[in-house]
């Protein structure tokens, strides 16, 4: 291993994926997180939803010690603040009321997924080598030097956020709601640990689902029909729509993600009188269900709930994964039993004095952040004695 102060870090931008070795990058990653993979990287880029055209252009980042590839890091220059889920359209806003440029931005991130995990891509050699001011210097040399105006760095793990861990640098944090399979065996055991008032509810809106005549079907893998697939996109568009917005993603991206993640894949059909009315796609990690993608054509009473959370749980549950990842947002989880996790993010803006502002905006944030989870800790659905387990 290099000496501390003689190794030289070099960080070169590619314009692509596929100009880092599909075996290069994995070798980073491992197969644990479905998300930084090669193949879902390269399935944004190859099916346009990542690319200059929508806001989304990519400058990977490759970390080189002494000249040999160490590290790599998902990375964007974005035109527009869409699709990330930590919002900071405030900030782009002040920089055009005073005339200035806020993008374009670097982004460190995987698109249009807010799911912690791993983002600064490194070998052991070069983490130990890393230190908090090596890395935010490296990073701010590398936007200066791509043009932008600010790096921001979303949803980093506890590996990353101990390197990226500066008083003096950045840092925002907000609040998801994830559920943790507590070695049950079937879904009857997670109700057991809720109160009676909240269990009788859940078994409630499921029985109400099940009265207005939707069952549901389980796809995985490669056993995903490719009509099931087609309809599955149809409603994933609507939700976008029903919005007035354009989806993220588009058909060929979950053509690309069937064939080339198969093993990470699950999909969940709400059928009605034979007709596919809704559907939910998952992603799983070592030791995680990603909760991603979401959309029906009709609304039916608790139909989303079921879809994407109850079914969810009991896939969960029946891969033995210890923790089931449903998404951004969502109180309506809290009181189903989705518990608050902090997340996190770094940002680095060149600006002295809107960086300055921004310093004193998250501070302010983090305190309403902090007294928002300790708020929903309080409002879990879980029987007491099990609550202070």
């Amino acid at each position: 291993m290099p000496e501390p102060g003689t190794a030289e870090l070099t960080i070169r931008p590619v314009q692509s994926i596929d100009d880092i070795h599909p075996q290069d990058w994995n070798g980073f990653v491992g197969r644990y997180n479905p998300f930084l993979q090669h193949e879902f990287l390269l399935a944004l880029e190859e099916s346009g939803c990542t690319n200059t055209a929508t806001g989304w252009q990519p400058a990977h980042l490759a970390f080189y010690l002494d000249n040999r590839l160490a590290g790599v890091a998902p990375a964007y220059l974005k035109a527009h603040s869409m699709g990330e889920y930590v919002f900071d359209w405030a900030w782009a806003d002040a920089y055009q009321r005073y005339g200035m440029d806020y993008y374009p931005k670097l982004l460190i991130a995987i698109p249009f997924t807010p799911c912690q995990g791993p983002r600064l891509l490194f070998s052991e050699t070069l983490r130990q080598w890393m230190t908090p001011a090596r890395i935010h210097d490296a990073l701010d040399a590398i936007t200066t030097r791509l043009g932008a105006h600010s790096w921001h760095l979303l949803f980093p793990d506890r590996q990353d956020q101990a390197l990226l861990d500066r008083n003096d640098q950045l840092h925002r944090i907000g609040c998801q709601f994830h559920w943790h399979n507590h070695e049950y065996n079937t879904f009857e055991d997670f109700l057991a640990r809720l109160t009676s008032r909240k269990r009788k509810s859940i078994r409630k809106e499921r029985r109400q689902v099940a009265d207005q005549g939707i069952s549901f079907r389980h796809f995985s893998g490669d056993d995903i029909p490719d009509n099931v697939l087609a309809a599955f996109h149809v409603f994933y568009q609507a939700t976008y729509l029903k919005r007035g917005q354009r989806p993220y993603l588009n058909k060929a991206f979950f053509r690309l993600l069937k064939d080339r993640q198969a093993e990470h894949l699950h999909l969940v059909m709400a059928v009605k009188e034979g007709e596919m009315i809704a559907g939910a796609l998952f992603l799983t990690g070592e030791d995680t269900l990603y909760g991603r993608y979401w959309g029906c054509l009709e609304e039916f009473d608790h139909l989303h709930f079921e879809t994407c959370y109850y079914q969810g749980i009991e896939l969960a549950i029946q891969l033995g994964l210890a923790r089931f990842d449903a998404g951004a947002q969502g109180e309506h989880k809290l009181v189903r039993g989705f518990e608050p996790v902090i997340t996190h993010s770094w940002h680095g803006v060149m600006h002295p004095g809107f960086r300055d502002a921004i310093e004193r905006f998250t501070s302010e944030e983090a305190e309403h952040v902090m007294a928002y989870t300790e708020d929903a800790l309080q409002a879990l659905p879980f029987r007491q004695t099990e609550q202070n387990q």
